[in-house]
């Protein structure tokens, strides 16, 4: 099977391009586009708990724990003791933060709308039903069990 054949070839392809994208524009003002991601996904008024943030957006703990340190660092965050359980940190953001929050999101909004002026409303459709079945497919099926057979020793 050829790269061009398979689902995974394109689609990591285009993720590139936008990894790319986003991150050229992020470096511009002193962010990655994890970081930009991060700052969209804290809510701006009451913060949100760091054991859910991780799973919210799909970044692995220590990823994300480096991500935040950075943030941090940089003065786009504060951590603040959860009035309701002091065992729980919320991640909360700095007026910075909220600045770089809009910028990030001023970034997604430019490039959906740009999408949404190149994509016709019928293919656009398709597309989302196939990336249904395909997180579908993952969330919900072992695809990869029977390559068990396949396994080496080393």
């Amino acid at each position: 099977m050829k790269p061009e054949e398979t689902f995974d070839f394109p689609l990591r392809w285009a993720w590139h391009g936008v990894q790319r994208h986003y991150n050229l524009i992020a470096s511009r003002h002193d962010l990655t586009m994890t970081m930009g991601y991060v700052l969209l996904n804290i809510d701006m008024s009451d913060g949100t708990p760091s054991t859910q943030l991780g799973p919210k957006i799909g970044m692995e703990p220590g990823s994300l724990t480096r991500t935040l340190k950075t943030m941090e660092e940089k003065g786009y965050i504060c951590k603040a003791g959860d009035e309701t359980d002091g065992r729980r940190v919320r991640i909360c953001l700095t007026e910075l933060g909220k600045e770089k929050r809009e910028v990030s999101r001023q970034a997604v909004l430019h490039f959906n709308e740009y999408l949404d002026q190149k994509v016709p409303p019928a293919l656009k459709k398709k597309f989302f039903e196939v990336m249904e079945i395909i997180n579908d497919t993952l969330k919900n099926e072992n695809i990869f069990e029977e390559l068990s057979k396949y396994e080496t020793t080393n």
